[in-house]
């Protein structure tokens, strides 16, 4: 018996789209297929696979206005933002094709008369990506790309609130003419996926979700000596030096924190503030967050969407108030925010002060509308708190004295720190983190490391 899979958008809780999840038949001719078609892939010169990754970034861009109206309504997207997830699977592809030639060259090492050695980086075979649903396409691209530019077959299992960008990565595939079976989709339960992780067709399995999430796919994959790449999101946080350029870093602070309805595992979710600036960028922030209009994501003044579901819109309104519970105290209005409502996934933002790491909502990721902005008195409390966390994802300093910045990052315990800005992965870096954020590497030439072995040819010359 099929079972099917269900996608409520979170516009107006209807039915979005279904799908019928993959039978253990279709499962193992899925694998099968990638095992097979793998050993040709392998053998196709690496221009030629270029070429191909290229054009399907051409064919996937091309849908661009498309894309944007289903990732809105799947996820909730706001619709003005909604085609700058095209924009930055553009940006990270191309990245990724136009470093492949040098990240997979064979490493060459100092010359030994009489011997020829040199490593060679050899594909993994099938590669498992396991995609989420905040970010679908960045997210699903940080390793799909460069999984198959080194010469592996992928499968990729989407989140199931956005089926549909699977779907549409296979299109793009299809169109530049990649080998079928190279690039395959399936629409899986949780428990046929962790049956997946401990399939012998499964070479590496790429993860993005949560830190339960990825603690199955290492109970999964055990035993298997196969590579994992844990994506697992953060607690990011934020520090606000004195000497900081006041507008701009409530600017960026304050989009961090709400970009996406907050639903972005680097988002910020806390700020420090060194005391001497504290209420003015208290009343800067407020006075910017109440600018904010929350609606229907295909509405096009609409620039706070409703999070994914009602569940998750409840789970940021309990921290909200155990942390009011414990004298943190609000600074924005629901009512304000007419389209707030309990019960349904509208969530209006909030700002909360008089905030310590007693509350939940300082310590535990919140993935929504919601940020503490905690006073501080110079910088040796302020990375102290920001290595008080489970997470280690990325952080950020703002100040004007750029070297000062870059030694206290030094310090903070992340996987990416950043000087004057946040929330915002650069192709040509490596994507990581640290703690409960997981572990391993997607992005920059480092990336391709994981997902390629290494290979010694150590050749006598004469015998």
């Amino acid at each position: 018996m099929t079972s099917i899979q269900q996608t409520f958008s979170p516009i107006d809780g209807a039915l979005y789209v279904e799908r019928a999840l993959a039978s253990q038949a279709e499962i193992d001719a899925a694998c099968a297929r990638a095992v097979q078609v793998q050993a040709a892939w392998r053998q196709v010169p690496l221009g030629e696979r270029q070429e191909i990754c290229r054009k399907a970034v051409d064919a996937f861009v091309a849908s661009k206005e498309a894309i944007a109206e289903e990732l809105c309504w799947q996820m909730g997207r706001p619709i003005r933002y909604a085609a700058g997830e095209v924009g930055g699977f553009e940006e990270r592809a191309r990245y990724m094709i136009d470093v492949a030639e040098d990240a997979l060259a064979p490493v060459r090492v100092p010359e030994k008369e009489g011997f020829t050695r040199y490593i060679r980086r050899e594909p993994l075979g099938v590669v498992l990506v396991i995609a989420p649903w905040n970010y679908p396409y960045l997210t699903a691209v940080n390793a799909v790309m460069p999984a198959i530019l080194a010469g592996n077959a992928v499968l990729l299992k989407h989140s199931a609130q956005t089926p549909l960008c699977a779907e549409r990565m296979a299109e793009a595939f299809a169109a530049a003419g990649l080998p079928e079976g190279v690039f395959q989709y399936l629409h899986l339960s949780h428990a046929d996926t962790e049956a997946l992780i401990g399939s012998d067709a499964i070479d590496y399995v790429a993860f993005t979700g949560s830190v339960p999430g990825g603690a199955m796919v290492e109970r999964a994959a055990a035993g298997r000596f196969i590579g994992v790449g844990l994506e697992l999101g953060g607690k990011d946080p934020a520090y606000v030096r004195a000497d900081a350029d006041l507008d701009h870093a409530v600017e960026a602070t304050i989009d961090g924190a709400f970009f996406n309805s907050g639903q972005s595992c680097c988002g910020i979710e806390r700020i420090y503030v060194q005391e001497a600036i504290y209420d003015a960028f208290v009343e800067k922030a407020v006075a910017l967050v109440k600018q904010y209009r929350l609606g229907r994501s295909d509405d096009p003044a609409t620039t706070l969407g409703p999070v994914v579901r009602a569940s998750a819109a409840d789970f940021v309104r309990e921290q909200v108030r155990d942390a009011v519970a414990q004298g943190a105290k609000t600074h924005i209005d629901p009512a304000d925010f007419p389209a707030d409502s309990a019960g349904t996934p509208y969530l209006a933002p909030q700002v909360l002060t008089d905030v310590d790491h007693r509350m939940r909502v300082m310590t535990e990721e919140s993935f929504g509308p919601v940020v503490g902005i905690q006073k501080v008195r110079d910088d040796e409390e302020a990375i102290a708190l920001m290595n008080d966390s489970a997470f280690g994802l990325t952080a950020a300093i703002f100040t004007r004295d750029v070297k000062a910045g870059e030694a206290l990052g030094q310090r903070v315990e992340t996987g990416t720190l950043f000087v004057n800005r946040c929330d915002y992965l650069d192709p040509a870096l490596a994507w990581t983190g640290i703690k409960n954020s997981g572990r391993g590497c997607t992005l920059s030439r480092l990336g391709y490391e994981s997902l390629t072995r290494p290979k010694s040819f150590h050749i006598k010359l004469e015998c």
